[in-house]
């Protein structure tokens, strides 16, 4: 195995899926309390130029985990609800993509900016202090969004796999055995999760506004959408080299923010959820390695726990 590839994945509708250096597996509940896994390749997975080039890879990376994962979340939905619909694709899937950014980067962006706009006034002519508060009202608007979508049942069940998601991969790294008594001890919490990177980029994104000082309104707007792509490259290279750095004091001491945030976006999971995390990565690993590894089925997983 590669030294720099490392196995993830996310929580999907009843299930998990997980990634590896050439497929994907996920493994969803159906109605019936079966686990159902799905294998498939991943085109040009780990390859290409563009990944060995620092901050475009962080760009490709992100285009590539959005779209797998749409498709993993709209396949799952169908499987655990049992209806026989078309794996999404082509425009739709890009139109989702594009109205679910648009959604977020007026949200997370757009808004502290017109937010700040107001009280610009009353700040005074340091454009430090309004980007400060900008950035303030932008994190504001986060923990916020946090806080209410966990207020719905379905998003804290998928908070729950996401939780699940995270101890499977966290005793896979420490080489314990993947089964749900060995799993069950583990943390919630992950240095690579995508909540910690998210978190990275809002603050990096008040580093780099700050240095754009307070420029007309209209570049303002326009530095809020065009930079996020840059301000996102930036975090994934952070996040690259926290993982490589991960036993340093200082690194370890900067990734507590990162971590308590995900108490907010995972939830403590039962041992059905983290039997299909297990499942997911067992199908992962048999996918790269068929050879190597042996899938554990959801029955012997049952009974391990």
């Amino acid at each position: 195995m590669p030294e720099d590839f490392h196995y993830g994945g996310q929580a999907v509708i009843e299930g998990v899926m997980m990634r590896g250096r050439r497929n994907m597996a996920m493994a969803v509940r159906r109605p019936s309390g079966d686990l159902t896994l799905i294998t498939r390749p991943i085109a040009d997975a780990r390859g290409g130029k563009m990944r060995k080039i620092p901050l475009l890879r962080g760009v490709v990376v992100l285009i590539e985990t959005l779209v797998l994962g749409v498709r993993a979340l709209f396949q799952s939905a169908n499987i655990s609800l049992e209806e026989e619909k078309e794996d999404i694709a082509g425009p739709a899937l890009w139109g989702i993509l594009i109205a679910s950014l648009g959604f977020a980067v007026a949200l997370f962006f757009l808004a502290p900016l017109g937010l700040t706009h107001l009280v610009d006034p009353h700040l005074g002519s340091s454009s430090l202090v309004s980007n400060i508060v900008e950035g303030v009202i932008r994190l504001a608007i986060f923990f916020l969004y946090l806080g209410a979508i966990n207020l719905l049942p379905d998003v804290r069940r998928v908070f729950a796999y996401h939780g699940a998601e995270h101890k499977v991969i966290n005793a896979y790294e420490d080489k314990a055995p993947l089964e749900v008594a060995a799993v069950r001890k583990y943390s919630t919490a992950h240095t690579r999760c995508g909540t910690a990177f998210v978190f990275t980029v809002l603050i990096l994104a008040i580093i780099v506004f700050a240095l754009l000082g307070h420029p007309a309104m209209w570049l303002r707007i326009l530095s809020r959408i065009v930079l996020i792509p840059v301000i996102a490259a930036i975090g994934y290279e952070i996040t690259r080299l926290s993982v490589r750095y991960a036993g340093n004091h200082l690194v370890r001491v900067l990734l507590i923010p990162g971590l308590a945030l995900q108490r907010m976006t995972t939830r403590q999971p039962d041992d059905s959820q983290l039997e299909a995390a297990i499942y997911a990565l067992n199908g992962v690993l048999e996918a790269d390695n068929p050879r190597e590894s042996s899938v554990l089925e959801p029955a012997d997983l049952q009974e391990s726990g």
